[in-house]
């Protein structure tokens, strides 16, 4: 085992991070240099950019404006707890917010530049080489948010001397910018398309991203809001919550780190390779003749897995005794991404039976439609259930074994380690993954600006194509977020289990006060039930005012929709422009109006059980929602994208193509799934961690201050 000291393998961990981020630069100088296209195409990416970055500048202003006020609570409430520091953990939180606030900015800044310039590629026709610069804009978030979070996750290590607890503010910054871009972000796109989708498809008949549709911009400023922006804020957290959470294992349970001296930087290390592993895997995302654009995007992320999954095998050797059990670990992370990649791709691509189910229903109308779409996405969340179920019991088992060969003897707090490992392992290919995703919207407005600028057919030939994948490489990233948020919660709330059985029993050692304290988490205590019951309803509360919002900002766009084609009727001549910015104004306003009822809930909900009901209740809290938010999440993204690309297949030419009855029936399918998939479904990732690190936080004072239980 390498003899490296604590402060040497900061410097390595340091210097990957540092190369993810000198990476990304070179990515977008490269990005920046390529023509932009006609005068037509940059005004209309002009508009694009000027929404995204107005809704950017109004969400920030007033999440920062929470934020300050929060970090003064943090600092005031932690001032005289001796198990923290206040204002240590108050500017965490403000790093950790402002972290997945910049993450979240480089997204959308670089995909509001990549869109025209993918527009402007594919009128040469080149498929693969537009679809290869379209993942280059993608390349430029995705090792963004690993470079920043790598950094301030080593960052913070050094400068808190290693204590792990004092990193809980950085999670709980993260988690609740996290949430709040998602929430905002989300409302604001699907307000935008739905409201566009019904007046300008079903009602006027007219294309999508047709000029004449006076929401058009604000429809493709909300890919920019929403799945540029939000996304990278999500996964930049997903990053941090995942890494420090099997971090806080090893710090709080002292068998891990007395028979493995490293584990608490293992993850990071873990990350740090992770770097050089997209690096390599970015060169491999090229299109082979006669070969498919979701097989090139998969090329690379094989070779990651791969150079990712051999790194993984070093890394146990050199820092961590060479355990068969850590490998194992780490190498079900691996699997678990590969199979949820394959299970989403599956229930969300045109080329399979759930999403030709969808079309094939359409022709029966709009009721239809929506039932088979429901039937998909419930069915969605079966496999990767079993999956991630798997894979908690085999990482327990592979690093908590102990016994010899035929006897099983499991040692529960390094089956737990096991468990953070594993989750940390799927951080392997975070850089890739996002690079995917990015990919996504980066298409989707290039779509968007090819048929405003009335390109001529072979570019909307390469945009076509590269959006509809661009569908189904979103929906893997969601569901990729997903498992790994569920591995990271459990992991969080064993951190939990640990820190508030310390609070708790000061008095006795470690390992008794734990004991003492799980001993408590049975389902005959009516505070776990109350708090498991209070959990598992929490995301269908939650996700009850996401869906509200979008129907009122949808419903708000119909209306002005209607009014401008009613007062201004050279519209639909094409003789008289729409009012495009009343539209993004709008939608922006009802955005930022609609995220603060759910963002609260998920600050407040675990404040209010834990203090009144006390740290057992809160236990079965974290777990109910863990429960309840994991299938709740799957079904909304999956059968969202199910929805999203059965329309598509239909308008590919099948069941009457465009403009027939079947298509009208999709449209309205997948307004519903615009909702479900990239506004509800992916909030609940951030709010079950919202709900745990806000836990961590605060589980000192609970102990202290509860009214009923222990």
């Amino acid at each position: 085992m390498t003899a490296l000291s604590t402060g040497q393998l900061e410097l390595v961990i340091l210097i990957a991070s540092l190369l993810s981020l000198a990476y990304a630069g070179v990515q977008t100088i490269l990005l920046l240099r390529e023509e932009e296209g006609d005068e037509k195409m940059r005004s209309i990416a002009a508009a694009i950019r000027e929404g995204a970055e107005a809704f950017l500048r109004r969400e920030y202003t007033a999440v920062f404006a929470v934020a300050a006020v929060l970090s003064v609570l943090i600092g005031v409430a932690f001032e005289y707890d001796s198990a923290h520091d206040g204002w240590m953990l108050a500017v965490g939180f403000l790093a950790g917010a402002g972290g997945s606030a910049l993450a979240g900015a480089i997204g959308m800044l670089v995909s509001v530049r990549a869109n025209v310039r993918t527009a402007a590629h594919a009128r040469k026709g080149d498929l693969g080489a537009t679809m290869r610069y379209a993942f280059r804009g993608g390349s430029v978030t995705g090792m963004s948010v690993a470079g920043l979070a790598l950094l301030e996750l080593v960052g913070f290590y050094a400068g808190f001397g290693g204590n792990v607890l004092s990193m809980v503010g950085v999670l709980f910054g993260a988690s609740l910018m996290s949430l709040f871009a998602r929430v905002g972000g989300g409302i604001y796109t699907k307000g935008a398309d739905v409201g566009a989708d019904l007046v300008g498809k079903v009602e006027a008949g007219i294309p999508e991203d047709d000029p004449r549709n006076p929401a058009v911009i604000a429809d493709n400023v909300g890919d920019n809001v929403g799945d540029c922006a939000g996304m990278a804020a999500d996964l930049f957290e997903t990053y941090v919550v995942t890494a420090v959470s099997a971090m806080l294992l090893a710090y709080l349970i002292a068998p891990v780190t007395a028979q493995f001296p490293n584990a608490v930087l293992y993850p990071l290390l873990v990350c740090a390779w992770a770097i050089v592993a997209t690096i390599v895997g970015a060169a491999f995302v090229r299109m082979r003749a006669g070969g498919s654009i979701m097989g090139a995007l998969y090329q690379g992320l094989g070779a990651t897995t791969a150079v990712g999954l051999g790194g993984l095998y070093l890394l146990d050797y050199e820092f961590m005794g060479g355990s068969p059990g850590i490998f194992i670990a780490t190498a079900i992370g691996l699997i678990v991404m590969i199979l949820i990649v394959v299970i989403t791709d599956y229930y969300t691509s045109s080329k399979y039976s759930p999403v030709r189910r969808i079309a094939e229903a359409a022709q029966a109308g709009g009721g239809p439609t929506v039932i088979t779409g429901l039937s998909v996405g419930l069915e969605s969340a079966w496999m990767p259930g079993l999956v991630i179920v798997s894979a908690i019991l085999g990482s327990y088992a592979a690093v908590g074994w102990t016994g010899a060969w035929g006897s099983v003897t499991i040692n529960a707090e390094l089956g737990l380690y096991g468990i953070g490992l594993a989750a940390a392992s799927m951080l392997a290919v975070t850089g890739m993954i996002i690079s995917i995703d990015a990919f996504g919207p980066i298409t989707d407005n290039a779509g968007g600006i090819a048929e405003m600028a009335n390109l001529p057919p072979e570019a909307r030939a390469v945009t076509d194509p590269l959006d509809a994948v661009g569908n189904t490489t979103k929906a893997v990233t969601k569901g990729y977020a997903i498992g790994s948020a569920v591995l990271a919660a459990l992991a969080l709330f064993a951190a939990y289990t640990f820190a508030a059985a310390r609070d708790a029993y000061p008095n006795l050692s470690p390992d008794l006060a734990w004991a003492q304290f799980t001993a408590h988490l049975q389902i005959d205590n009516p505070l776990v039930v109350a708090g498991l019951v209070i959990g598992g309803v929490l995301p269908f509360f939650f996700t009850s005012f996401l869906m509200n919002a979008v129907g009122i900002a949808a419903q708000a766009i119909v209306f002005e929709v209607r009014r401008q084609f009613k007062e201004i009727p050279g519209i639909m001549a094409g003789t008289a422009k729409p009012e495009y910015g009343r539209c993004v104004d709008i939608v922006t306003a009802v955005a930022l109006r609609q995220l603060a009822v759910p963002a609260a809930l998920g600050v407040v909900t675990p404040v209010v059980v834990g203090f009144l009901l006390g740290p057992d209740a809160l236990a079965g809290l974290l777990l109910g929602v863990i429960l309840s938010g994991f299938p709740l999440a799957l079904t909304m993204t999956t059968g969202g994208g199910a929805w999203d690309n059965g329309k598509k297949y239909i308008e590919e030419g099948h069941y009457g193509g465009k403009h027939s009855d079947a298509h009208k029936a999709a449209v309205v399918g997948d307004t519903v799934g615009d909702a479900t998939k990239d506004t509800a479904g992916p909030a609940i990732n951030p709010l079950i961690k919202v709900v745990n690190t806000i836990s961590i936080l605060l589980i000192a004072l609970i102990v202290a201050h509860h009214v009923i239980g222990i």
